[in-house]
């Protein structure tokens, strides 16, 4: 099996599978986490075949978008790697990362730890925060019709599962039931030192934010 051919296989597939996807989980997103995994991997020992096809499939098909079911991505992922012809045993450590990588919020406890999911997490997470992720929190936010922010509507830090994933709370609540939380959630060195920096441009637009609701130049 010639990896490399597999994996231009993968983009091609994951390409069109994405081409009408909403623009915070399209193809531009998993481009990113690709590249930060691949960025991260190289200070990991990993296997770079099994974290390459994780970043470019995670979101194949997230639950968000349909309708809360997640069986359909790693099904998905897991009939495309069977005919290319991908080993059970490495389809299995993608099906794996696939169905752990999500934050899914509501403070549940992750249950498969692997090296392989570390640095894939990390990249995902990484994608998650900064300037790219402010954008993705509120296109995500338009997408749903949400209210940017509502003072009245507190974040809630003890959602349960079920509550994180049908919250319908103002998109900037979204930043302190989730966003704000992913630097101490890192895995690996690289993401740690990466998180760092964009955790604190997090922080200076919400400070920016507040001023200017609050009518400050």
């Amino acid at each position: 099996m010639n990896e490399t051919k597999v994996i231009n296989r993968v983009i091609k597939f994951v390409k069109k599978e994405l081409q009408n996807a909403e623009g915070g989980h399209d193809w531009f997103h998993v481009e990113r986490v690709y590249k930060n995994t691949l960025l991260i991997s190289k200070n990991e020992k990993v296997d770079l075949f099994v974290v390459s096809l994780g970043a470019l499939l995670h979101d194949i098909a997230d639950a968000k978008f349909h309708h809360g079911d997640e069986t359909i991505g790693p099904k998905i992922a897991r009939e495309f790697l069977v005919s290319e012809g991908v080993s059970e045993k490495i389809i299995e450590q993608v099906v794996a990362i696939i169905e752990n990588v999500s934050f899914k919020g509501g403070n549940k406890q992750q249950t498969y730890f692997s090296d392989e999911l570390n640095v894939v997490q990390d990249a995902d997470r990484l994608d998650a925060i900064g300037a790219i992720g402010i954008a993705r929190c509120f296109n995500y936010g338009g997408f749903k019709n949400r209210k940017l922010y509502d003072p009245k509507v507190k974040p809630n830090l003890k959602l349960t599962p079920k509550e994180y994933k049908n919250s319908k709370a103002p998109t900037l609540n979204h930043f302190y039931e989730k966003l704000l939380l992913l630097k101490d959630k890192m895995n690996t060195k690289t993401g740690k030192k990466i998180a760092q920096n964009r955790h604190h441009y997090m922080e200076q637009f919400l400070k920016q934010f507040y001023k200017e609701c609050d009518g400050e130049i």
